[in-house]
């Protein structure tokens, strides 16, 4: 079969394609893991049968071109908001996505190939490590855009615990090894060296389950001592209705009713989504006594706009018991094209802008992260809605370990088939690697509390209007990735990529 394949280019290519797509029904709201590592097998076999190098980076564009097609379908769900301003954007949203990030695969593939024997599983193996290292380049590159890494697809399987070891990226890798390992079994037994590698392979899937078992078990022994109690604020205000002037009081009564109810415990603060206020937030101003009234004298954490100078931002604040300001957080890593639109002054002039926010040019980035002092309720992070899907932002260098990461976010702008859930899995991730707890409050959804194995305790289903009332979870201890971030997997891919390199002068090909 793969004859007859390698001989029709074009038929090689489509199937890539398809394949791409089956690798995203890893990922949510899939999560089929296994459907990921046998997809990924067949296209490194695919690739180390590739003829050329111009062939190899061909089919690697169209794998990862399938992926991001289904992974980021809900990118076109923004551009329906206001579809008559906005949705003839929409394909041409997709089909860039897709295309521009499949271009990092096809650069793997281009890159890895002639690095082994054609058909053997050192080749399939030096894709797998190019793989890797694009998926990390993709992740900073062009302010970054980490969202769907490939080893995302373990968050609900217990070798997602690895993540504290090695971060998402390192899942990644553990997921081409796997390819790898599976395609030794079936393909290339022959070889002493495969059969070493499937051997391997067996021990990793299992020495990796009963591991990440063995680090939720030892957490789950600690004492969680007493525990504040968090309330999470779902109001559930679709994004069509949020800024409509009849709308905006029914809204604003909706947020005020569900922080005061009492229908449990007596919360220790109150978390509300990104965007909350439904006017520009002045530090300096007097303050809220409604908001403060209703969470019963209790902190409140909200989002809102607000100016800094001439300057729009997107912020976090924090609600002192009496409805003052006590402390503001700004958004720094803002969303291109959907909070602000590159190209500054030139872009305002040419009157384009951003689809969270009617300013010409969009918000402006903040000065960068913070850790906020909540006395006895102990040291939070914030994270603003895109910023979670970055591993380094839950750990900001140079700034104290917080006790907890708080989430506010508005996954309205995404639709409902998956990427509200891709996004919370992405949270779930970040509270793995650093071994923290995340409180997650999304306008409609998926709100949600996360201990620091990334189990979700506590969520509000989409597009429902309620209130999550629970302790906050304990932290774990720092991590090894929240020590050592990505330098061991660097360390290792050098070391494997040295390996590649010299066997091939040794050999001669």
């Amino acid at each position: 079969m793969m004859e007859a394949i390698d001989r029709r280019p074009w038929l090689a290519r489509l199937l890539l394609l398809g394949l791409g797509g089956v690798m995203a029904l890893g990922l949510a709201p899939f999560r089929l893991p296994i459907l990921t590592v046998l997809a990924l097998a067949v296209a490194l076999r695919m690739q180390a049968r590739s003829p050329s190098r111009r062939e190899s980076f061909c089919r690697g564009w169209m794998l990862g071109a399938g992926y991001f097609a289904l992974a980021l379908q809900w990118i076109v769900e923004p551009f329906m908001v206001d579809a008559a301003r906005d949705g003839w954007m929409a394909p041409f949203a997709i089909l860039l996505m897709a295309g521009g990030l499949a271009l990092f695969w096809a650069l793997a593939f281009w890159s890895s190939w002639g690095l082994g024997p054609s058909d053997g599983p050192r080749r399939a193996l030096a894709a797998v490590l190019a793989l890797t290292l694009a998926e990390m380049t993709r992740s900073v590159v062009f302010t970054g855009f980490p969202w769907a890494l490939i080893g995302s697809v373990w968050v609900d399987h217990p070798i997602g615990q690895l993540a504290a070891l090695t971060g998402t990226h390192g899942l990644s890798l553990f997921t081409g090894c796997l390819a790898v390992g599976v395609l030794t079994l079936s393909v290339w037994q022959a070889s002493r060296r495969a059969l070493l590698a499937s051997g391997l392979t067996v021990f990793g899937w299992a020495g990796g389950t009963l591991l990440g078992e063995r680090m939720i078990a030892a957490y789950d022994r600690m004492d969680p001592g007493d525990r504040p109690m968090i309330r999470v604020v779902q109001p559930n205000e679709a994004q069509t209705l949020k800024w409509r002037p009849e709308m905006i009081p029914v809204f604003w009564d909706r947020k005020l009713a569900l922080t005061a109810s009492r229908t449990g415990a007596r919360p220790d603060i109150v978390v509300w989504p990104e965007v909350s206020l439904p006017y520009l937030l002045d530090p300096g101003a007097g303050p809220d006594t409604r908001i403060a009234e209703a969470a019963g004298g209790v902190p409140v954490i909200l989002g809102a706009q607000r100016f800094e100078g001439e300057d729009l931002r997107n912020a976090l604040a924090v609600l002192g018991p009496g409805g003052e300001v006590q402390a503001v957080y700004d958004k720094y890593h803002l969303v291109p094209f959907g909070e602000y639109f590159p190209g500054g002054a030139l872009a305002e002039a040419l009157g384009l802008q951003g689809l969270a926010t009617s300013l010409l040019g969009g918000f402006t980035p903040g000065p960068g992260p913070r850790i906020l002092d909540l006395g006895p309720l102990g040291r939070v992070l914030p994270l603003i809605c895109y910023e979670a899907i970055f591993p380094g932002h839950a750990d900001p260098q140079g700034l104290p370990r917080p006790d907890w990461i708080v989430q506010i976010t508005n996954d309205a702008w995404f639709g409902t088939l998956s990427g509200p859930q891709q996004h919370l899995d992405q949270a779930r991730l970040r509270a793995i690697e650093q071994g923290l707890p995340l409180v997650r409050s999304a306008n409609t959804g998926i709100s949600a509390i996360i201990d620091p194995k990334g189990r979700v305790l506590a969520q509000l289903a989409l597009n429902t209007a309620g209130v999550i009332d629970r302790p906050l979870p304990r932290a774990a201890a720092p991590t090894l990735y929240a020590r050592t971030a990505n330098g061991p997997l660097i360390l290792v891919l050098l070391a494997a990529a040295l390996w590649i390199i010299r066997s091939r002068i040794v050999k001669g090909h």
